[in-house]
């Protein structure tokens, strides 16, 4: 597994599901969450966070 910071997101990669997810938003309350493969931690914001893999 490993973790990088991408303009202010942090990215986990490995195989992550919604209970990981979970534990993401109480470890990083008021952050969003996004899980596909990895996991994606956003700072708070308007409107729902873009994957770092879309852009």
């Amino acid at each position: 597994m490993r973790t990088e910071l991408i303009h202010g997101v942090l990215l986990f990669t490995g195989d992550f599901d919604e209970r990981d997810a979970t534990t993401a938003r109480r470890t990083y309350p008021g952050r969003q969450v996004l899980v596909d493969a990895d996991l994606e931690v956003h700072p708070a914001g308007p409107g729902l966070p873009r994957s770092l893999l879309d852009r």
